[in-house]
C-alpha cells in the first residue's frame, strides 16, 4: 500500500466490501454509483434471486463492454485528430511557402 492509498469500505447487495485505493472521493462516488446502477439493473432485469457472484460477473461484463466500446471510440478520435493535425500542418506550411 502506498502513502496516498486509504482503506475504503462500501456495501453492495447486503455485503460489505473493502479495498485500498488512491482514488478521490469524487471518483469513488462515480465508481460506486456506476456499480450500483449496473448491479441493480442486472438484478431487476432477471426475475428470481440471483447469487451475488452472478450479479457481480454480469456487472463486470457490462463494464468491460463499455470499456471496449470507449477504447474503440478513443482510437477513432485519436486517429481523426492526428489526420486533422497533419492536414492543418500541411495547409499552414503551404500558405507560408506561398508567401
Amino acid at each position: 500500500m502506498s502513502e496516498t492509498e486509504r482503506l475504503v469500505k462500501f456495501e453492495l447487495l447486503g455485503q460489505e466490501y473493502q479495498f485500498y485505493t488512491a482514488a478521490s472521493e469524487e471518483e469513488l462516488r462515480s465508481i460506486f454509483s456506476l456499480v450500483r446502477q449496473l448491479v441493480e439493473t442486472d438484478t431487476m432485469q432477471n426475475t428470481g434471486t440471483l447469487r451475488v457472484g452472478k450479479v457481480a460477473i454480469l456487472a463486470c461484463l457490462n463494464i468491460a463492454s463499455r470499456y471496449v466500446k470507449l477504447a474503440r471510440e478513443y482510437e477513432g478520435f485519436k486517429r481523426d485528430s492526428e489526420e486533422r493535425i497533419i492536414r492543418l500542418n500541411e495547409e499552414i506550411r503551404s500558405k507560408l511557402l506561398s508567401e
